[in-house]
């Protein structure tokens, strides 16, 4: 009995199974959609459909052209031919058995005839099922379907040949193991601590794009703890693993990363978020200090700022990330002053530096605190509860979520009489500041203030020259 929520799907995938059928050859839906479909998983939104045919690129191409609303060619010499009908995509890929060469961070496709073939290759167990169109009949010939129902994760071949075929592998196994609930048999494992160096061949991007995957699971835990037990996480990000140290060696505190996997476990599958949490304290083994009071990570949030654009550089994270996610972290620690008292003024500044950020810096400090000290943590609560109050009180009065000074740049240019240049982005810097420490001043009041600045700096002895002398001709 086939289940509704595949339905959609094969209705759609029909008019290419029918043809391809006509002419001979078989055509089959491969991917996650078939083993979410065994797990009971809704099929979602997703109108991406992954099919596989013994059929060659350029049969496909001729069999597909009038059925098709638009047809691309870009994959064609890995076996793929993209397709858009409707609103549905479909990519439609021979048979394949591909293998990276040493040192290749390019596959060497080879096409097969068979499904089963096709399906070998794969990368995992659970993966390397297919349903035959257009009457769909389950392909398993590696018992993936087994698998899934036994929690196990396996490859169709031996660990080392599917690792060896696509490094990014041993890197994605980490996603299936937190996503999926999935326990590594352990010949899986080995062949990662084994071979995890070979991960160096695969592209910076590549490795990225995994990550990310991996971090917004619901619970990505297990798989970052398989990452640092099997070495992996060293090939690409040794910073996490470096956290691994006794955080306090006097009182027995948590290490230092089981306290940031366990941040990462608490917040909301936002991919930056997430990957703040996982940078928040790698600044901490470069800081570490020992004194009367114990162990101390002095400006950790300031080094581990500096690491995590280091490290996303490396990743090929784009800047907008880049940006976000050092500032998260540079940011982190910000709040826990607010314990001392905070005057509007603090509040205006911590809401400016956070800017579009701010909903992640207060749910990142949240989930900072994992401490089992119910007080303690009760406490640092009702302090962030107060302080979005306070955030709403001051926003629905001031506008905080965009601070600017009282005046523009042409009204300090008109009221002064000067040209654009350093001394206007000066007096702006200097309506900023009042703005943030005494709240919106209004227009007259910003002016006033303005002119006291102004006499301020003709005044000083390096300070610009007389208003005369500066006024536009």
């Amino acid at each position: 009995m086939i289940p509704d929520r595949l339905r959609p799907v094969l209705d759609q995938a029909r008019p290419f199974a029918d043809r391809f059928t006509a002419a001979g050859f078989r055509l089959y839906l491969v991917g996650g959609i078939v083993r979410d479909l065994l797990v009971g998983r809704e099929l979602g939104a997703d109108r991406d459909i992954d099919l596989t045919t013994d059929a060659r690129p350029e049969q496909t191409k001729q069999l597909v052209r009038d059925l098709a609303d638009a047809v691309w060619t870009q994959g064609e010499r890995f076996g793929t031919i993209g397709v858009k009908r409707g609103e549905w995509t479909f990519e439609i890929t021979t048979h394949r058995a591909e293998a990276y060469v040493p040192d290749s961070r390019k596959p060497d496709v080879r096409f097969a005839d068979a499904v089963e073939s096709d399906l070998s290759r794969r990368d995992f167990t659970v993966n390397a099922m297919a349903l035959a169109l257009p009457e769909p009949e389950l392909i398993d010939p590696f018992d993936g379907a087994a698998d899934l129902a036994a929690s196990r994760l396996r490859t169709p071949l031996s660990p080392e040949e599917s690792f060896a075929d696509d490094p990014l592998r041993m890197l994605r196994a980490a996603r299936f193991i937190a996503g999926y609930g999935l326990r590594p048999v352990p010949e899986l494992t080995e062949a990662v601590e084994r071979m995890r160096h070979r991960l160096a061949i695969v592209s910076a991007e590549r490795i990225r794009d995994e990550l990310d995957k991996l971090l917004v699971v619901p619970d990505p835990s297990p798989g970052l703890w398989f990452l640092v037990d099997t070495g992996l996480m060293e090939e690409f990000l040794p910073e996490v693993p470096a956290m691994r140290l006794e955080q306090d060696p006097i009182h027995r505190h948590k290490d230092v990363l089981t306290h940031t996997i366990a941040v990462v476990a608490k917040t909301s599958p936002r991919r930056l978020v997430r990957l703040a949490a996982l940078f928040h304290d790698v600044g901490k083994p470069r800081t570490r200090a020992y004194g009367e009071n114990g162990v101390s990570f002095h400006h950790h949030e300031v080094v581990g700022a500096r690491m995590t654009r280091h490290r996303m550089r490396e990743l090929r994270y784009s800047n907008e990330d880049i940006e976000a996610v050092s500032r998260l972290v540079y940011l982190h620690l910000r709040f826990h002053t607010y314990k001392m008292g905070w005057t509007d003024s603090a509040v205006r500044r911590f809401v400016r530096d956070a800017g579009p950020l701010l909903d992640e810096l207060i749910e990142l400090t949240r989930c900072d605190c994992t401490t089992r000290n119910e007080r303690k943590a009760r406490a640092l609560a009702a302090r962030m509860d107060e302080l979005e109050r306070r955030i709403e009180e001051l926003a629905a009065k001031e506008e905080l979520a965009s601070i600017r000074p009282d005046l523009d740049g042409r009204e300090v240019m008109a009221h002064l009489g000067i040209e654009p240049g350093p001394l206007v982005g000066r007096a702006l810097e200097y309506l900023l500041e009042l703005r943030l420490e005494h709240g919106p001043l209004g227009r007259e009041e910003a002016l006033h203030r303005l002119d006291e600045w102004w006499a301020a700096q003709a005044g000083a002895a390096h300070g610009p020259p007389p208003l005369g002398d500066q006024r536009k001709g």
